[in-house]
């Protein structure tokens, strides 16, 4: 299988540092911009980042590091975040938390080897009486257990497969239509 990562073209971030240069200004806008491209902020793009704003390189990983937005690490295609808050943990939490880690592979803090899924766990998420719960790419699943867990991920994996078959048959349509007028160009 080839290897998940993006790996950072120096074009790529050039563009993103056209796109939004106003200067120091827009270090976070930047970094946002090249987060969403790679899912995490590769340390060439960093160093780029820091000569063309000019931002000392220590202010920009600093700011790379502050925020719980950005990873300096690859990170899945799908995170799941599990609360582990008070009312998460007297509910179930952990349990859920155990099913993730087995069903996936990896441990907190962790992304699987082919970058699909990212598992995290956060102190609170602030909707206590839905918990134990659990936020699916930006979605959040509450009153989870070992038995939901199955279904979300199994529910994930399904519309995965949906986007991919509807791409893969867009693409065939693409490949196979033939160009208006037969490809032929009207003359005057």
């Amino acid at each position: 299988m080839a290897n998940p990562i993006i790996e950072p073209r120096v074009s790529d971030i050039r563009t993103i540092l056209d796109r939004q240069h106003n200067g120091a200004s827009s270090l976070l806008a930047v970094m946002e911009e090249i987060q969403g491209h790679y899912r995490y902020l590769p340390r060439e793009a960093l160093i780029m980042v820091s000569e063309r704003l000019p931002v000392p390189l220590s202010r920009v990983y600093s700011v790379a590091t502050f925020y719980n937005a950005f990873s300096l690490t690859p990170q899945g295609r799908h995170r799941c975040q599990v609360c582990t808050g008070t009312a998460c943990h007297v509910r179930g939490a952990m349990q859920v938390l155990d099913r993730l880690e087995t069903l996936l592979g990896v441990e907190s803090g962790e992304t699987t080897e082919d970058l699909e899924y990212t598992l995290d766990t956060v102190n609170c998420l602030g909707a206590c009486a839905l918990g134990p719960i659990v936020v699916a790419d930006s979605t959040y699943e509450g009153l989870m257990s070992s038995v939901k867990v199955d279904k979300l991920l199994k529910r994930i994996r399904r519309e995965d497969a949906e986007r991919s078959a509807a791409a893969d048959a867009a693409e065939a349509a693409r490949q196979t239509d033939p160009p208006p007028n037969g490809g032929a160009e009207r003359s005057a």
